[in-house]
């Protein structure tokens, strides 16, 4: 039996970002219904569970997606979260929640060099949000839709967002939506 426990769905910031985060973890389960019928393990038995902790303790061997989506189905033995979901007091979960970045990243067709560790960098703060700061939750998940779609700002434009993203409050970075809105109350500053 898995030892999952489930999370409350968070509230996500915009629809196109809930939309995005939902595709992508769609792109898990495939990743993850793959590792298992190479392994010839049974979803939802003893063997899954342990198939996780394998994947999760030697994430260099597995792609990201794969990582992540036995992060999914692991539950903290210290906290009782969902594997690096946990509060950011937990060590436990601090330390699998930077384990994930030691996963195989292979850029998608068709997408700029670099596109795959965005897309995955920004999927993970916008998952684990108890880790990240207000600023970096809006930044990450802002531009999560876009990673998706295939696109790569320019370092030029990620500064850019960034300074302006720098000169909201807090408050104002959980309820922005767009970039155009941090654009907005950005420039009467």
């Amino acid at each position: 039996m898995l030892d999952h426990v489930a999370d409350p769905v968070p509230a996500w910031r915009s629809t196109s970002l809930a939309r995005t985060v939902g595709a992508i973890e769609a792109e898990l389960d495939l990743a993850w219904a793959r590792q298992l019928g190479e392994w010839d393990v049974v979803g939802g038995s003893p063997g899954e569970t342990a198939l996780g902790w394998l994947v999760v303790d030697s994430p260099e061997e597995h792609d990201w997606r794969t990582v992540d989506a036995a992060l999914d189905r692991l539950t903290c033995t210290a906290c009782g979260s969902t594997l690096t979901r946990g509060p950011a007091t937990c060590r436990r979960c601090a330390y699998y929640h930077e384990v994930r970045f030691a996963a195989r990243e292979v850029d998608r067709p068709d997408v700029p060099a670099g596109n795959e560790h965005a897309l995955r960098v920004s999927f993970a703060v916008a998952r684990a949000r108890t880790r990240y700061g207000a600023r970096a939750r809006a930044g990450y998940e802002l531009v999560l839709p876009a990673l998706l779609a295939g696109d790569l700002p320019t370092t030029a434009q990620a500064q850019s967002a960034r300074a302006m993203i720098n000169k909201l409050t807090p408050e104002e970075c959980d309820q922005v939506t767009t970039l155009a809105e941090v654009e907005e109350i950005a420039r009467t500053r």
